[in-house]
């Protein structure tokens, strides 16, 4: 059993900074792509920012320069990091994980419970 746990979130004013964390655990033989996807009120889930397992990242053009997001190999953990927060980044984030739990099986997508960040104005 595989499981992603995220912490972090919460609100803060517009400008300022949030740091969201998520840890995967259970059996895992590997984890290759993790990432991060937000889902706002009547909107489709959309995604944040993706990292590959040797550190390469993609961003959404609507959070470049403000997010960044980071992993720890190790502990298998994922975080994002949220500067200059608008009330456009006001969503559900979820935690997205591309993980293997055999030498012989294919990455499945694994996926947290989501965490809410609210920018007030």
């Amino acid at each position: 059993q595989v499981q992603l746990v995220e912490s972090g979130g919460g609100l803060v004013q517009a400008g300022g900074s949030l740091r969201v964390s998520c840890a995967a655990s259970g059996s895992i033989f590997s984890v290759n792509a993790m990432g991060w996807y937000r889902q706002a009120p009547g909107h489709q889930r959309e995604l944040v920012a993706t990292i590959t397992r040797g550190g390469i990242t993609n961003y959404a053009d609507s959070v470049k320069g403000r997010f960044t997001i980071s992993r720890d190999n190790a502990k298998n953990t994922v975080s994002l990091q949220m500067n200059s927060l608008k009330p456009d980044d006001t969503a559900v984030y979820y935690c997205n994980a591309a993980i293997r739990v055999s030498t012989w099986s294919a990455p499945s997508d694994y996926w947290g419970q989501g965490t809410q960040v609210t920018v007030s104005s």
